[in-house]
């Protein structure tokens, strides 16, 4: 009966670590697409952590035009790695069909937290510090506005109120909802 607590408590420690180091990997990346201001010092933090890995990754695997293969290979790899070391938490035992089904909605459901907690930040900071400046705010700028430009074009402001981060908010729920959760469950489904 205790046994559960502790592959609970296990799951936690794999996915926390796991997740943290991917999220790290997976903004480095995201910064490069948007490109983000890498004199930053949170982008500069987040090299420094992420390099160990992949400048070794570099070597062997080119990019591929403007997106770092290295980075996405890492975050797959590591992504697949914890999903497997769950699933034996768990006692099952995975299918790699399933696993790399499971790796790619989970990266996906990360990746859209990232933009939607970029979102929300900067709702957050147009209220409490409105055209303030700070290293971290141009990095959220950086994420946010790919989102921001369309969802401004199809919703212009109304009456002085911006209700674009609103609509982005939405949109990335319904990916959320629409897209990952099923594509989540297909790969669990196959483990």
């Amino acid at each position: 009966m205790g046994s559960g607590y502790f592959s609970n408590a296990g799951v936690f420690l794999i996915d926390s670590l796991f997740g943290l180091y991917i999220c790290a990997v997976l903004l480095r990346l995201l910064f490069q697409v948007v490109r983000a201001d890498f004199y930053n010092p949170l982008c500069q933090a987040i090299v420094t952590v992420t390099n160990p890995v992949l400048r070794p990754l570099r070597r062997y695997i080119p990019a591929l035009l403007t997106i770092d293969t290295a980075s996405v290979v890492l975050i797959l790899g590591l992504q697949l790695i914890n999903t497997y070391l769950v699933a034996l938490m768990v006692g099952v035992s995975p299918n790699p069909g399933g696993l790399l089904v499971v790796a790619i909605a989970e990266v996906a459901h990360k990746t859209v937290w990232i933009f939607m907690g970029a979102v929300i930040v900067q709702i957050v900071l147009s209220w409490v510090a409105p055209g303030g400046y700070n290293p971290v705010i141009g990095v959220i700028n950086a994420l946010s506005e790919p989102l921001l430009r369309p969802a401004r074009r199809l919703l212009p402001p109304l009456g002085g109120l911006d209700f674009s981060a609103m609509v982005v908010v939405i949109a990335l729920n319904l990916l959320l909802m629409l897209a990952v959760a099923p594509l989540r469950d297909v790969g669990y489904s196959l483990l």
